[in-house]
């Protein structure tokens, strides 16, 4: 994955429908204040800050620290795990997930503050090295 250097900002004004436009100025929002960082493309991802991660089976790139995407269905928050966050995840309030992927299809229906402590906890987590056998490598 690469950043694509568009305009973080314009991509946000287009999104539609309008709940999650403001879903996605939320997680700006949200992310920007957990992570210290400003948000930049991946393509269609917003992510902030930037990491080289390999897999035990030699699989490796870049990807954001930390990201989500606003999709038409849903928004999707991008987690090393989902399974590691099952308490906070009891209490979130309406979601789905996939292996590494939580949706969200109204972020007002929500616990803003456990959705900040799920973030915030893969953030520490990537940041110190706590990921099991897949090693990231900070680069931004």
């Amino acid at each position: 994955m690469k950043k694509s250097g568009g305009d973080v900002g314009e991509y946000l004004a287009g999104i539609t429908p309008a709940k999650r436009q403001r879903d996605a100025g939320t997680m700006v929002a949200l992310m920007r204040e957990i992570t210290g960082r400003e948000p930049e493309l991946w393509g269609t991802i917003v992510g902030f800050g930037s990491c080289h991660y390999r897999y035990p089976t030699g699989t490796e790139g870049d990807a954001p620290i930390a990201a989500f995407a606003p999709r038409r269905q849903a928004t999707t928050v991008y987690l090393l795990d989902t399974g590691a966050h099952a308490a906070r995840l009891a209490r979130l309030g309406p979601h789905e997930t996939g292996a590494g992927c939580l949706y969200l299809k109204d972020l007002e229906t929500v616990d803003t503050e456990v959705l900040r402590a799920i973030v915030a906890e893969d953030y520490r987590r990537v940041l110190d090295g706590d990921t099991g056998e897949t090693v990231f490598t900070i680069l931004d």
